[in-house]
C-alpha cells in the first residue's frame, strides 16, 4: 500500500461534505480513549503543512517507509478519526477505513484488535451500524476484559434500535471500566436518559462528562466543546433557550469554530427571535461544513426573511449534497427524507428512503421518519403504526409530539391531535422555525 493511497488531497477535503449524522452521531462523535490513545494528541488543522508538528503527516511518513507497520497504521487511523470529529469532513472516513484495512492486511484481527476497532469505528461513522455491531462483537471475544468493545457494541445496537441489548452492553462496559466514571460512561448514560424521557438526568450525566473531560491530562478542546454542546442541546430540547445559548458559546470558547455549536447557536438565535443573528450563524456554519441539515435550516431562515431566491438555492443544495456520493447517500438518507417531508417535496421518494432505512435501522427516530414521510405520501395507517413505535420509549422530543399530532389530525382524532400538539409547543415552543408555525396553526384550528 502506498502512502498516496492514505494521504488526502486538498481538493478532496474542500469538496467533500459531511457531518456525523444528526441525532445519532451528534451523540457519539467523541473520543474513545482506550481505543485510540493516539487521538489524544491530535493537532488542529492549522498544523497541516508542518510535518514536524502534525502527527498525521508524521505517521503517514512512517507508513510510507514501512507499509506493514500496523502500529503506525492504527495510530494514523486514530488521528484521522480525531480530525473527523474536529472538522466533520467525509474524507477522513475513507482515510480511516483505508488505514484500518491496511493494518488488518498486515496483521490479522486475532492479534490486532486495534486495527479491528478502527475499522468498526469507521463503519459506525459511515452509518454501517450492522457491520460495526458485528466487529464489536468480535472484539468482545478478542478483548473480553476491556470496556471499549462493549462501548462500541452498545453504540451500534442503540443506532439499530436494539435498546435492551444496548443497555446490557453498556452495563458490561461500565463493569469493566476500571477508573470508575468517565466521559464515555457518562455520555452513554445521558443518551439513554434522553431516550427514556428524562432530560434532567441527561443534563446531570453530560455535566459529569464535562467534569471528567476537564480532568483529563490533555483536556482535549473538541471533547470539551462536544460536552458543552450536548448540554446546550439538552437545554434547547426543553425550551431553555438562554441556558442553551450559553452552553453553545462555551463550546465555541473551548474549540473555536466548532461547527455543531455554530449551527446550534443559529437555531437558538432564531428561537429567541433574532432572525438576522440566526442567519449569520448558519451562514458561518455552512461555510465551515455544508451539512444538509445546516443548509436546509439556512434556507428556512431565508424563507422567513422573505428571501425566496436564496432559500430556493439552499434547498437545491441540500439535494445536491445528499446525492454527491454513495457515502453521502448513506449518511444523509434520513435527513434528506425528512427534508422532503418537511417541505412537501417528493413524498414518494421520501417515504421509500425512510422505509428502506427502517428495514435495517429500527430506532425510534427511524420510526419517526417513516411515520412523517408516510403521512406526506398519503399512507395514514402506516404512519399511525410507525409513530407509536417512535413514541414507545417515552422520549420527550417536541418534533416527535408534533408529528404524532399531525398524524392524529389527519386521522380525524382531534382530541389526540390537540394533546400532542400542545405537548410539543409546551415542551419547546420554537422547536423549528417553520414547523413550529405549522404546529401553532394546527393547534389553533
Amino acid at each position: 500500500m502506498k502512502i498516496n493511497d492514505l494521504r488526502y488531497s486538498s481538493t478532496a477535503v474542500l469538496t467533500s461534505v459531511v457531518v456525523l449524522g444528526m441525532a445519532a452521531l451528534s451523540f457519539y462523535a467523541y473520543h474513545n480513549w482506550q481505543l485510540s490513545p493516539a487521538t489524544k494528541s491530535a493537532t488542529m488543522p492549522s498544523t497541516l503543512n508542518n510535518t514536524a508538528t502534525d502527527p498525521i503527516r508524521f505517521m503517514e511518513n512512517r507508513v510510507k517507509q514501512d507499509p506493514e507497520d500496523f502500529v503506525a497504521l492504527n495510530k494514523l487511523a486514530g488521528y484521522y478519526l480525531q480530525r473527523l470529529r474536529e472538522t466533520g469532513n467525509v474524507a477522513y472516513i475513507d482515510l480511516t477505513a483505508r488505514a484500518a484495512r491496511a493494518s488488518l492486511t498486515a496483521v490479522p484481527a486475532e492479534v490486532n484488535s486495534g486495527g479491528l476497532a478502527a475499522l468498526a469505528q469507521t463503519e459506525f461513522a459511515s452509518h454501517n451500524f450492522a457491520a460495526a455491531r458485528d466487529h464489536a462483537l468480535q472484539l468482545t471475544t478478542l478483548d473480553p476484559g476491556k470496556s471499549y468493545p462493549y462501548q462500541m457494541l452498545g453504540d451500534a445496537l442503540l443506532e439499530l434500535g436494539n435498546y435492551e441489548q444496548a443497555i446490557a452492553a453498556f452495563k458490561q462496559m461500565e463493569q469493566r471500566n476500571k477508573i470508575g466514571g468517565s466521559v464515555s460512561v457518562e455520555t452513554r448514560q445521558a443518551r439513554l436518559a434522553l431516550l427514556q424521557g428524562n432530560p434532567d438526568s441527561a443534563q446531570q450525566h453530560f455535566s459529569n462528562a464535562l467534569a471528567f473531560a476537564r480532568n483529563l491530562p490533555l483536556r482535549p478542546p473538541e471533547t470539551l466543546a462536544w460536552c458543552h454542546w450536548q448540554l446546550g442541546e439538552t437545554a434547547f430540547a426543553i425550551g431553555n433557550y438562554e441556558i442553551a445559548e450559553q452552553h453553545y458559546r462555551n463550546a465555541l470558547m473551548a474549540f473555536h469554530g466548532y461547527f455543531n455549536a455554530l449551527a446550534s447557536l443559529g437555531r437558538v438565535r432564531a428561537a429567541r427571535g433574532d432572525l438576522p443573528g440566526a442567519i449569520q450563524q448558519y451562514e458561518e456554519a455552512v461555510r465551515r461544513l455544508p451539512d444538509p441539515t445546516f443548509v436546509a435550516a439556512l434556507g428556512d431562515l431565508y424563507k422567513l426573511a422573505g428571501n425566496e431566491k436564496d432559500a430556493a438555492a439552499q434547498y437545491a443544495l441540500v439535494e445536491e449534497i445528499g446525492h454527491l456520493s454513495v457515502v453521502n447517500g448513506t449518511l444523509y438518507n434520513r435527513q434528506l427524507a425528512l427534508f422532503y417531508a418537511d417541505h412537501n417535496l417528493k413524498p414518494e421518494v421520501a417515504y421509500t428512503n425512510a422505509k428502506q432505512e427502517y428495514a435495517v435501522r429500527r430506532d425510534i427516530y427511524g420510526a419517526d421518519a417513516l411515520a412523517w414521510t408516510a403521512l406526506k405520501a398519503g399512507k395514514l395507517t402506516e404512519a399511525q403504526v410507525a409513530i407509536k413505535q417512535a413514541l414507545r420509549l417515552g422520549t420527550q422530543d417536541a418534533k416527535l409530539f408534533y408529528h404524532a399530532g399531525m398524524i392524529a389530525r389527519a386521522a380525524g382524532d382531534q382530541a389526540a391531535a390537540h394533546d400532542f400538539l400542545q405537548r410539543a409547543l409546551t415542551l419547546n415552543p420554537q422547536f423549528d422555525p417553520l414547523q413550529a408555525v405549522v404546529a401553532k396553526k394546527a393547534l389553533a384550528e
